[in-house]
């Protein structure tokens, strides 16, 4: 098994318990309200970024994606998909990872799809990344300089925490309607 696969393995048996949309209508709100302000602050760091919101076809927000490891790793976090600028469901991101690292961090992240089919191919659960993704840390300026690869386009921004990391691993995500 290649280790992308064992470290999502991994990940899955983790958080099998999880469900991706939040179970109370209060929890669907505050995950709601957190994503929201997400995207008002990823717009404030950068306004350029604001052309990434208006011409996708969509885009998850994560408000909070916990991680942590100890030579195996793992992150979970809960988040909102948005079509065209309007809510349509709920997503998670569980991610596994072996190799050296320890420590724990939180962060927030933003995907962009630029196509209906990078789009689709999110809502339909086919949708993962293999090795460790590489988002651009959201300041001042930086979305002017990025483009879509594969029809992709990840923001991060940290919220806390020390993580030493040299590892290899993958995120993969489900998504639930509303």
């Amino acid at each position: 098994m290649r280790i992308p696969a064992l470290s999502l393995a991994l990940t899955a048996a983790l958080f099998a318990g999880c469900q991706t949309a939040p179970k109370t209508e209060a929890e669907r709100q505050d995950l709601l309200l957190s994503a929201e302000s997400t995207v008002v602050t990823y717009k404030a760091l950068d306004p350029a970024m604001k052309s990434f919101f208006m011409s996708s076809e969509g885009y998850a927000v994560f408000p909070t994606i916990a991680k942590g490891g100890f030579v195996v790793g793992g992150a979970y976090g809960k988040g909102v998909l948005y079509e065209k600028g309007k809510h349509v469901g709920y997503c998670d991101l569980s991610q596994g990872s072996i190799g050296f690292q320890i420590g724990g961090q939180g962060y927030s992240e933003i995907i962009f799809f630029q196509t209906a089919d990078a789009l689709r191919t999110f809502k339909a659960g086919e949708f993962a990344f293999a090795g460790q993704v590489s988002g651009v840390a959201v300041k001042a300026g930086a979305s002017a300089d990025v483009d879509y690869q594969a029809g992709v386009a990840v923001f991060t921004k940290p919220i806390g925490g020390l993580m030493g990391e040299a590892s290899i691993g993958g995120q993969n995500f489900t998504f639930e309607p509303k």
